[in-house]
């Protein structure tokens, strides 16, 4: 059980009207973007090797915000993977916006076509803190995607991604920001908690923020140059998200040319 969680639920019951009439505000004013085209990819090199790589989630993993997948999270994490290790890469996408961690499971996982992979990548959280999923419930589904992904892909590596920065989303009000944005904090530190006693298994769990980018990589600009529509990454966001999980990912994982 979750103290923190069930203590947010008390403090922020009295909000919920409140931020069901701000979240239809929202929606109304944020532009319905579309999935990025093609989620199947091939990056060539040189070298004999091809990386393999499956990356599963939710609207992030699914592109939006851009208008290929090459231009989102896969194609620059591939990108980045194939540069630092001279290798070809060759990666597909199942992922659908507006998925929660039970929907991936009980409607993507099924769906995998792929018989084998060398490194999965999985981007959930966001629709599971929208949805106000408990953590018993987030780490229940969250346990099930594994046991079902490493009975497919027994010695495959599974890294999940850093969760999504709510608290930092320019579209949202101070109010949502502060509800969503803690649960989606709560899950990460229960994810970050049972990958810890996983094999194979691994999280990102650094907080995402916007001003530690802009210093670390020196980009100019306000917030909105990392958002496409206020909630979703620009294609910038993309770039850079991919460059650093691939160096998350490098850490853990020795890959040869």
């Amino acid at each position: 059980m979750s103290l923190k969680y069930y203590i947010g639920v008390i403090i922020s019951f009295p909000l919920l009207p409140i931020m069901y009439f701000q979240g239809k505000n929202i929606r109304k004013n944020v532009p319905k973007l579309p999935e990025a085209r093609n989620p199947k990819g091939y990056i060539k090199t040189a070298a004999e090797k091809t990386l393999k790589i499956i990356a599963i989630g939710e609207s992030t993993i699914a592109g939006v915000g851009v208008d290929f997948h090459e231009n989102g999270f896969i194609g620059s994490l591939a990108k980045e993977l194939s540069e630092k290790t001279n290798n070809s890469v060759l990666w597909h996408v199942y992922a659908k916006s507006g998925y929660s961690a039970r929907m991936v499971r009980k409607k993507m996982i099924p769906k995998i076509e792929d018989s084998n992979a060398d490194i999965i990548v999985i981007g959930l959280g966001g629709n599971d803190a929208f949805k106000l999923n408990s953590p018993e419930i987030w780490m229940y589904n969250i346990n099930l995607i594994i046991k079902d992904l490493k009975r497919k892909f027994p010695k495959t590596p599974i890294y999940f991604t850093n969760m999504p920065p709510i608290k930092e989303f320019p579209a949202f009000t101070g109010i949502i920001k502060f509800v969503i944005g803690n649960l989606v904090e709560i899950l990460g530190k229960r994810l970050s908690k049972k990958v810890s006693t996983k094999k194979n298994v691994h999280f990102n769990n650094e907080i995402i923020k916007f001003k530690t980018w802009q210093e670390r990589y020196q980009i100019e600009g306000d917030i909105n140059t990392f958002f496409s529509d206020g909630v979703h990454p620009s294609k910038l966001t993309y770039q850079i998200w991919g460059k650093d999980m691939a160096t998350f990912i490098l850490k853990t994982q020795k890959i040869k040319p």
